[in-house]
Formats: structure tokens, C-alpha cells, sequence
């Protein structure tokens, strides 16, 4: 099992992750840690823990490679037969992994596995209960990625527990805003996936966030790929794009490829103000 925690001038809430990450019930995993050229006190917390666990390896990027290159590249230095990205501002409850894990190793078909999940504040304070999914290993390829790729708030998803032989063979997460919303659905139609019924993951949202304090577009497109910072992007019309080039990636017969084509359809028409709207939205 391996765990990747891509992070940039983390300090705030860094040592609180590697705590709910360390206090795991499964404990047989390897933690990857990339930190991505940070200005603050992230290396050092990180040599600290780094020197007190030899499960972490830690690695410092010289300049920042953006979000999306760090995730990528935490994955790519992950060994296990599962891997899970972690942010240096969530928490995990203490069986965070052995739910999650029991499913993957129970049921051969599902790829991703994820639970319930609570948004907390900077201060620990729960702010906002997810409902339930209905994201069961009963539902075929089209209501998996309709349930999937039409939800709104794909993050808890993300940093579920896949199964990294699966995930190599999508296109990981792009360098644009919202990509993580279109690489689910693309593990959507790769395998089954699980929801534990249970709050075992928690979300922090605070105002250092890369979209916190409600940051403009070029702001998020930056902390994805600095080397685009203050070029003009169509975020919404990028996510349409990738979800259709996922449809295609995808080995499935015709008739559901259709139906998936059926979707996005209607994806378009619930979100055409939207798609409007970032046309001209910077």
C-alpha cells in the first residue's frame, strides 16, 4: 500500500495529516512525500517525521512543478499495490485505510474505494456532512460515470484508495482546474467503485486553499502549472473535453459508448449557462 502527499508551503496543517496518517489501524503502507520547491517550514517538518518513520520517504523538488505534476509524480514513485493521494491539510480517521482496504481486497472488480466525508474548517470544526453517493459496486459502467461525473463536488472521491495498476493507465491529473473531476469518471469506466458508509475522511476548506477566498481562475490554472500563470483558460469547456476523451480511452462496446455520449449530452444542456459564461470569465 502506498500513499502519495504532494504538498507547497504546507505548515499549517501539515503535522496534523501526518499524525492521522501515521495513527492508522493498517500500518503496512509506504508514505511518499513531495515537497514541491516550499518557502516555509514544510521541509523541515517533513525531515522530522521523515527521520522518526521509515515508512516516509521524503523527496524536495528543486522548483515548483505545479499541483499537477507533484501528484503525478508521487504516484509514480509508489510501489504498492494500492495507492492513495493525500493532502497535506485532510484528515483520516484512525481506519480510514482497513475499511477501505478490506473492500479492495474482498472484491476483485472494484478500483476505487472510497467513504462518507465532513468538510471541517482551519479549526477543526465540522462545517458540512457529504450524503451517502449510492456509489456501490450494483451499478454498471454508465450510472457509475453519471453518478460520477455529473456530481458537483468530486473531491472526496480523489483521495479514495485505488489500485495503481488502474490508475496508471489514465491520464493522472491534468494540468487544468477540475481535473480530478474527469480522471473519476474515467476510473468510473475502468472498474467498480465502492462508497464505506462511513465519516472516516475529512476535508479541510480554508482561505490558503487554491481556490480559497474565492482565487480567479489564472489564480487556480497557476497552482495547477505555474509555466501558464496569467494565460487565458476555459476550465469548464477543458472538463467537457476530457470526460469525452475518456468515453473514448476507454476499451466498451458501442452501445455504451452511446449511452455515455447520452450523458454528456445532457451534462451540456444542464450547463450551458456555465459554458457560456467561461467564455469570457477570466
Amino acid at each position: 500500500m502506498s500513499l502519495g502527499l504532494p504538498v507547497h508551503n504546507g505548515e499549517n496543517f501539515l503535522e496534523q495529516s501526518l499524525d492521522s496518517i501515521l495513527a492508522q489501524t493498517y500500518a503496512d503502507f509506504e508514505l511518499i512525500i513531495s515537497d514541491n520547491a516550499s518557502t516555509d517550514n514544510t521541509a523541515n517538518i517533513c525531515m522530522k517525521y521523515a527521520e522518526r518513520d521509515s515508512r516516509i520517504k521524503y523527496y524536495c523538488q528543486e522548483e515548483n512543478l505545479g499541483a499537477a505534476d507533484n501528484f503525478n509524480f508521487v504516484f509514480r514513485q509508489a510501489s504498492g499495490k494500492f495507492f492513495k493521494w493525500a493532502a497535506h491539510d485532510d484528515l483520516l480517521a484512525p481506519t480510514f485505510l482497513e475499511r477501505c482496504l478490506e473492500v479492495l481486497e474482498a472484491k476483485d472488480d472494484v478500483v476505487l474505494v472510497f467513504t462518507l466525508g465532513q468538510d471541517i474548517d482551519e479549526n477543526g470544526s465540522i462545517i458540512r456532512t457529504y450524503p451517502p453517493r449510492n456509489a456501490t459496486d450494483d451499478l454498471n459502467r454508465v450510472e457509475r460515470f453519471r453518478s460520477l461525473a455529473v456530481w458537483r463536488q468530486p473531491v472526496i472521491p480523489v483521495f479514495g484508495i485505488m489500485r495503481r495498476e488502474m490508475l496508471a493507465k489514465t491520464r493522472l491529473i491534468g494540468k487544468y482546474t477540475g481535473s480530478d473531476t474527469p480522471l473519476i469518471a474515467e476510473i468510473a469506466l475502468r472498474g467498480k467503485i465502492y462508497e464505506v458508509p462511513e465519516y472516516l475522511f475529512c476535508y479541510r476548506v480554508h482561505p490558503d486553499q487554491s481556490w480559497g477566498s474565492k482565487k480567479s481562475r489564472r489564480a487556480q490554472q497557476s497552482w495547477y502549472d505555474p509555466k501558464r500563470t496569467g494565460t487565458i483558460t476555459f476550465p469548464v469547456w477543458r472538463v467537457l473535453l476530457e470526460h469525452e476523451r475518456a468515453i473514448w480511452r476507454v476499451p466498451m462496446g458501442l452501445k455504451d459508448r452511446i449511452k455515455l455520449h447520452g450523458v454528456m449530452a445532457s451534462w451540456v444542456r444542464t450547463r450551458w449557462r456555465v459554458l457560456a459564461r467561461d467564455l469570457y470569465q477570466r
